[in-house]
């Protein structure tokens, strides 16, 4: 289901990234979500997390611990 705000990202995802790339992960989500709404639920939503990390990863690469922007 698309998320309405950042807050309602998983926690995992909050506590990881930073601000920005979690508006960008909201953002790609919710744009997939609503393209691929023909599709099984179970798939619809694997295919939009896929497509918000990959939309997070152009932005952003992990170092260590942390994600920096490029």
């Amino acid at each position: 289901m698309p998320f309405r705000s950042v807050d309602d990202l998983p926690p995992a995802l909050r506590s990881h990234l930073p601000l920005h790339a979690q508006e960008i992960y909201r953002a790609a989500f919710n744009n997939a979500w609503v393209r691929y709404g023909a599709a099984p639920s179970s798939e619809r939503e694997e295919k939009a997390h896929r497509i918000a990390w990959a939309a997070v990863k152009r932005k952003y690469h992990k170092v260590s611990e942390g994600w920096i922007e490029r």
